[in-house]
């Protein structure tokens, strides 16, 4: 079978959805091809419904605090408010409305998985569609599972089945100690369950800043989540009813549910990239600042296939800029230097740009400065038990920021400010001269620049 579009995008996550729906609005014929739900992990299995377990987390937590303030003693937390309403979230896992919105916009969407088949064609399902002005290649990331014996004989989770979940299991082995794996573990122990986190890293969010790592590790201990971090895990198995995870010279241990979180990867294979001469062994399909691919005529990569940060917010924002450039409307080149990223921890784990340890390695001359958020007057007010810290990396040459990291109750939030000023290179010297509201999160930031290490 043969079929004709102008653009053809393979993979219908956020990124791809966009330039689908927006190059069929522009009057393109457009083909969207997914073998999933079209709107990918996010809506369904990641931001959106992760973040709504993360924040009933929250409220359980709150509650429990309340006793202190106002004297009033909190119940206990029910899960089945939680699951109820992640699944009204996800429409049951059902994409009906996502298709149709696509439809409305004047996508054509065709089922099944794609791939290419020399340049300028892409076959889904045995049937071939030809693409006169382009190909997007948005075919997301799915979890890695590590080569851990007996572990793909087991029943584990990943995070699609623990955010799906109708009830919170008495125990639960986190395998992966990233965001997501972070972020899971602290919302199951604020439900009842027993957690254990396992890592093969010295640290949880290693790739963050060693602060970020240690205050976080310090508070889920305080929360009775087991740490083991520099485990070497040997192997697993499951009995019919439980998990066991052997761990080198530790005791092994067992739990009711197993979720395995460690990390995602793309893959390249599965799109044949090797038909149009590109190498499926890397670590993503490479491209330039307008998202062409390197090397290809009328072919672009969006989200995570372009390695360039695992988040929706990536996603979309390369969307904009393909879009853009299929259209012919000249956009400007995509720019890194401020990419955010949260970990939806209590506290939340914000962090822009460089971290001091890889502005280092870059070879650039670094000033750091930092403070306690519990210090600040709004931390205090927050409080009782309000944990956090801003951390600033300043290129002292340039005297401009290149990293910041903003940890507490609304961390994400306060990274706002920092990502501007590493986007747009506001001086470090026109931060210390600005006007901080008081008492906010925030005015914290004024003290980081005060902070900041002599020269």
């Amino acid at each position: 079978m043969e079929d004709q579009a102008d653009v053809v995008v393979i993979g219908m996550g956020p990124g791809g959805e966009e330039v689908a729906g927006r190059l069929a609005e522009a009057g393109l014929d457009v083909v969207g091809v997914e073998a999933g739900l079209v709107g990918g992990e996010c809506p369904y299995w990641g931001c959106i419904p992760s973040k709504m377990m993360v924040r009933a987390a929250d409220l359980v937590t709150d509650a429990r605090q309340v006793a202190g303030p106002v004297g009033t003693e909190p119940r206990t937390p029910d899960w089945s408010p939680v699951a109820r309403r992640i699944r009204e979230a996800t429409d049951n896992w059902d994409d009906a409305v996502a298709v149709k919105r696509f439809g409305r916009r004047g996508g054509r969407l065709r089922r099944g998985h794609g791939h290419l088949d020399g340049p300028g064609r892409v076959v889904v399902d045995g049937v071939s569609i030809e693409a006169s002005r382009g190909i997007v290649l948005a075919s997301g990331a799915r979890p890695t599972i590590p080569p851990v014996p007996g572990l793909t004989d087991t029943p584990f989770w990943t995070n699609r089945e623990a955010v799906s979940v109708d009830t919170v299991p008495a125990s639960l082995i986190v395998l992966g100690g990233g965001a997501i794996g972070v972020e899971l573990a602290q919302v199951f122990r604020r439900f009842g369950a027993q957690v254990v986190v396992v890592d093969t890293a010295p640290r949880l969010i290693a790739g963050e800043e060693p602060e970020s790592s240690s205050l976080l590790a310090s508070v889920l201990g305080s929360e009775g989540i087991d740490l083991r971090l520099s485990a070497e895990v040997t192997s697993a198995y499951h009995d019919g009813v439980r998990f066991t995870l052997v761990l080198a010279g530790s005791d092994a241990l067992t739990a009711d549910q197993l979720l395995v979180a460690t990390g995602r990867h793309v893959d390249l294979a599965a799109l044949r990239l090797s038909s149009v001469g590109l190498d499926e062994s890397a670590r993503g399909v490479p491209v330039d600042d307008r998202l062409r691919v390197v090397g290809q005529d009328r072919m672009w990569a969006v989200g995570d296939l372009t390695d360039r940060g695992a988040f929706t917010h990536t996603a979309m924002y390369q969307a904009d800029i393909a879009v853009r450039d299929i259209l012919g409307e000249a956009p400007a080149g995509a720019d890194y230097r401020a990419m955010p990223r949260v970990t939806f921890t209590d506290p939340e784990v914000g962090a822009v740009g460089l971290t001091e340890q890889a502005a280092r390695d870059a070879g650039r001359s670094v000033r750091t400065g930092s403070v306690d958020l519990a210090e600040s007057a709004r931390g205090w007010i927050h409080g009782p038990g309000t944990v956090g810290l801003i951390k600033l990396v300043e290129d002292s040459d340039q005297g401009v920021l290149i990293g910041a990291t903003s940890i507490g109750p609304c961390g994400g939030e306060v990274l706002g400010m920092l990502a501007l000023a590493v986007h747009t290179a506001v001086p470090v010297a026109r931060l210390a001269d600005m006007i901080y509201a008081y008492p906010t999160f925030h005015r914290a930031v004024q003290d980081a620049v005060r902070d900041l290490s002599p020269l």
